[in-house]
């Protein structure tokens, strides 16, 4: 179980939506001169995602080597073969992450490009528009989805690109003597240690090396918390301890507010309603958000620490997915991204303790059997570690 490694004198840019995040990814991958590594989970066939694979081809095309990772499930099977064709023979290299479950339940959900190891993209923006549903295209959004990204430059670059590397040789064809001496070689990886004041680090959580990295960073900050935290993610179902970690932050005087996305999947939202009572009871504030698909998985606590990436606060995310955050220690990043989070939770509809208390018992007892049921399942397929 790692901490976060920072490494100090870095530029990160926050990009709200496609709108910020596009651009900058299309204008990366042009101006590439020599190589490409690209992940996501999902890669939809909509205008937007054509814009982006030709980008990826036309770098191809000019001689820049150009790999590229998408997801079987998140991306899907018929899609993934339309592309795969059309992508290798522009000279694009294209791998898939677990086709049909041959290697267990788990799904690469990282959203991750690095170019030539001097501008990387990390965040929870996949490539589909802004204005349709991510799990169903046929259902357009009232307002783009709301999510975020952040382009970096400097130092740490180069960690996210060697995590980058390895995981594309990892879904090579490796014997297990070259996979031993991968996974020796990512557990040296080392960073330096900074303590300036403008710092970042890049987190990645998976079966191997980092079962519980992104977690422990959200311990850490909520540990540590002074005055404000505010939280904003779509699939709220953490363990316990988080859950705990959130009160106990509330309960020492600490302003916790959680801007939860709900509306699209009924269980889903009945999982995230049965934390909702003792959350409220502990002061912890609640804000649901429905104005269009919240999609962010970002957190600010006081004035200095802030996260954005792929990690949802949920088992899948948190004990079975492989998923990437960049932690950063910044004011003026801190601050931007507040204003966002701030502004989506007037957006929100905020739940209070006597909303519950009006529920009835058929309901209540429906909230407990969807834990129960989601717990089971996903201590089943995370090997216990969801509690």
């Amino acid at each position: 179980m790692r901490s976060v490694n920072y490494i100090a004198h870095n530029d990160v840019q926050l990009l709200h939506c496609g709108t910020d995040y596009f651009p900058a990814l299309i204008g990366a991958i042009d101006g590439a001169r020599r190589e490409v590594y690209f992940e996501t989970y999902i890669f939809a066939d909509d205008a937007t995602g054509t814009l982006v694979i030709e980008a990826l081809m036309r770098a191809a095309q000019r001689g820049v080597l150009v790999c590229m990772i998408t997801d079987w499930f998140g991306t899907g099977r018929r899609r993934i073969n339309a592309m795969h064709a059309q992508l290798e023979a522009a000279g694009v290299h294209h791998r898939v992450f677990n086709p049909w479950f041959l290697g267990g339940i788990a799904r690469t959900h990282r959203k991750i490009c690095v170019v030539d190891s001097e501008v990387a993209l990390v965040g929870g923006i996949n490539i589909n528009d802004d204005m349709f549903c991510d799990y169903d295209h046929n259902i357009s959004l009232a307002a783009p989805r709301w999510d975020f990204a952040v382009q970096v430059r400097g130092p740490l670059v180069e960690a996210i690109h060697t995590e980058a590397q390895a995981q594309w040789a990892r879904l090579g064809k490796m014997n297990l003597v070259r996979r031993i001496k991968l996974y020796n070689k990512m557990r040296g990886v080392s960073k330096e240690l900074a303590k300036n004041p403008v710092v970042a680090g890049f987190v990645v959580r998976d079966n191997l090396r980092n079962r519980r990295t992104i977690q422990r960073a959200y311990l850490q900050a909520l540990g540590q918390a002074r005055h404000s935290v505010l939280l904003a993610n779509p699939y709220f179902a953490p363990g316990h301890k988080l859950r705990r970690a959130l009160r106990n932050a509330a309960q020492r005087g600490v302003d916790v507010v959680l801007l939860i996305g709900v509306g699209e999947f009924h269980l889903q939202d009945a999982v995230a309603h049965s934390f909702y009572p003792k959350l409220l009871d502990a002061g912890v504030k609640i804000v649901e958000y429905r104005k269009t698909q919240l999609h962010a998985k970002v957190a600010v606590v006081d004035d200095d620490w802030a996260t954005v990436g792929s990690s949802n606060i949920d088992a899948l995310s948190l004990f079975l997915n492989q998923e990437a955050n960049v932690v950063i220690k910044d004011a003026a990043f801190a601050h931007a991204l507040r204003k966002h989070i701030e502004q989506g939770i007037a957006d929100g509809t905020v739940i209070h303790q006597d909303d519950f208390k009006h529920i009835g018992r058929v309901r209540r007892f429906g909230y407990g059997v969807a834990f129960w049921m989601y717990r089971l399942v996903m201590r089943i397929f995370s090997v216990g570690r969801y509690a």
